[in-house]
């Protein structure tokens, strides 16, 4: 194990991670939402597109197998193992925008993940702007969709020390913000830490 780090509740983390790596993402308490982005670490302009990923795949959602698709086409990372059985590619990142159209005009001072995303890349080393912040993965968040094509944010499915590991086929930058969401059930109400390792390749 060459990393470690544990991402309190509503905390960001970023971190390189090499090609043939493996970065395992841990949900510690469990019910906690991810909210994760990667970028090409040789050149930002490329990233992870959640509809490259899931018309390649056939698939809304992220599981053992799945192959992380960038905006040129190219495979960023793979899962190659998974407890928790499936992760969210369509709810996107909770905002002070959002948090106050959804919920209450009062809710809109509360801390969301797009202002983590923004202070994590404010330092100039990462060559990241505010309009790099795209659509994002949630891992660990259960967002059904209905028969009618909405979504819905319900109580995940995850549990205690489920967790999800993903072998970089590319170097990359990881981006991610622990959710502090208290509004709606994807964290249990109750945002709680995860932990994240950095491991090296594994034949």
């Amino acid at each position: 194990m060459s990393y470690e780090k544990i991402i309190e509740a509503g905390a960001y983390w970023i971190h390189e991670v090499r090609a043939g790596e493996r970065l395992r993402i841990v949900d510690l308490e469990g019910n906690q939402a991810v909210d994760t982005l990667f970028f090409n670490a040789a050149n930002t302009e490329e990233r992870y597109s959640a509809t490259d990923t899931i018309v390649a795949q056939r698939n809304l959602y992220l599981t053992t197998g799945t192959t992380l698709i960038s905006n040129l086409g190219n495979a960023m990372l793979t899962i190659v193992a998974d407890t928790c059985g499936r992760h969210d590619t369509l709810g996107g990142a909770c905002a002070q925008e959002s948090n106050q159209v959804r919920y209450a005009i009062e809710k809109r001072h509360m801390h969301a993940c797009r202002n983590s995303f923004l202070l994590a890349i404010a330092d100039p080393k990462w060559h990241l702007e505010k309009r790099d912040i795209t659509a994002n993965i949630n891992f660990f968040m259960n967002v059904p969709v209905t028969e009618a094509g909405g979504l819905r944010f319900e109580d995940g499915i995850s549990e205690p020390m489920k967790y999800v590991e993903l072998r970089a086929e590319m170097g990359v930058i990881c981006l991610i913000s622990n959710c502090p969401q208290l509004n709606n059930p994807c964290n249990a109400y109750n945002p709680t830490p995860v932990q994240v390792r950095v491991l090296q390749g594994v034949s």
